[in-house]
């Protein structure tokens, strides 16, 4: 019993110091969200992008990478829903309140696709 108490405060330190410098070494690095739209799959061009807020956590932490959205727009061109795909978890609130935010050309019916978040430290 004592071993695992030992075990768990162990890892508990290394990854905290871990968690340190990588947020130490990111501390001096800006960050900037791209989005970009499959077209392929989602017919509809947008008419108004907003570009996600890199969160700042994620900036300390050195997080990128892709969150990948699937999208449901209603015929007025509103985003009706979406539902993620994948993608970091620190990253998903800040593409997923981005998405709520778009506007695409209206049509006749709904449609759906898939819809990329890219975070991209920058120097």
């Amino acid at each position: 019993m004592r071993a695992r108490a030992m075990t768990r405060l162990l890892l508990s330190v290394v990854l905290g110091l871990w968690v340190i410098t990588a947020g130490t070494r990111m501390l001096y690095m800006t960050a900037m969200a791209q989005e970009s739209v499959k077209t392929d799959e989602l017919s509809r061009k947008p008419k108004t992008k907003v570009a996600p807020v890199y969160p700042d956590v994620a900036r300390r932490m050195g997080v990128s990478g892709t969150v990948k959205l699937s999208v449901v727009v209603a015929a007025n061109g509103t985003v009706k829903s979406s539902k993620v795909i994948g993608g970091h978890p620190v990253l998903v609130n800040a593409a997923m309140d981005a998405m709520r935010q778009w506007k695409f050309e209206s049509a006749p019916t709904e449609s759906s696709g898939i819809v990329e978040f890219k975070f991209q430290p920058k120097n």
